[in-house]
């Protein structure tokens, strides 16, 4: 589950009907990640469920996964649409991204996701990323997300 709060984050202002399992509003056993800017970074609070557990206590290294590609995926769509000047961010796509797992994940606390960018061109940005429970950096990740153009099977999922 999501931290409560009555803001909008970025996938209910600009995705509401976004079916992704990760991030999408739509999406009624999705994870809704929501991602709020603040400053350079992206914040977003999440919590487990027992079902999201590889061992008991400890979140599953796919979710995990899951949370940092999708929380990153917003950071570069937000820095992006900012950067060109839009009313609404692009619509981007994951093209490659590479997760450390540094210590198990506990499930009995608030999972804290930051993301920033770190590179970017007119089309594309690179994001660097963590997951943090407990004080404790338990995972990273850098990725590549690049906005789709017409075309894309992503391109109008926004």
């Amino acid at each position: 589950m999501n931290e409560q709060t009555t803001e909008l984050s970025l996938q209910e202002k600009y995705a509401p009907h976004n079916t992704c399992f990760g991030c999408g509003p739509a999406n009624e056993r999705g994870l809704h990640i929501r991602s709020f800017p603040q400053g350079d970074e992206v914040i977003a609070h999440w919590r487990a469920e027992s079902f999201y557990e590889a061992f008991p206590g400890m979140l599953n290294g796919g979710i995990i996964g899951a949370l940092l590609d999708c929380h990153s995926n917003w950071a570069a769509a937000w820095h992006l649409m900012k950067r060109r000047g839009l009313s609404t961010p692009p619509c981007t796509v994951t093209a490659d991204y590479a997760i450390k797992l540094l210590r198990p994940t506990p499930t009995d606390d608030v999972i804290e996701l930051k993301a920033r960018v770190v590179e970017s061109t007119e089309d594309r940005a690179v994001v660097e990323a963590e997951l943090i429970t407990k004080g404790k950096v338990c995972a990273t990740c850098r990725g590549t997300f690049v906005a789709v153009k017409p075309g894309h099977p992503a391109y109008h999922r926004w």
